[in-house]
């Protein structure tokens, strides 16, 4: 058990879910998504200077706009 992360905020909606964590050690935040329905999981790191609550809310246009998207690795710690 990782006792440094953090949920955030969580919503889901028509199969999509989407978790923003901190990481208390390194102060980093990440917004992880699961498309239930496509079959599709990835994450977000937040980096310095963007809102976390943009990312959280718009988790795909962010990892299309600079191919961040990263295999899931916090999702399954927490």
């Amino acid at each position: 058990m990782n006792n440094t992360l953090h949920e955030l905020d969580h919503r889901r909606i028509d199969g999509i879910e989407v978790t923003m964590f901190w990481e208390s050690s390194t102060d980093h935040v990440t917004v992880a998504v699961d498309d239930l329905k496509g079959g599709e999981a990835f994450e977000i790191l937040v980096l310095p200077g963007e809102k976390a609550m943009d990312v959280f809310h718009h988790p795909f246009a962010y990892a299309a706009s600079a191919d961040r998207k990263r295999p899931p690795a916090i999702a399954h710690a927490a």
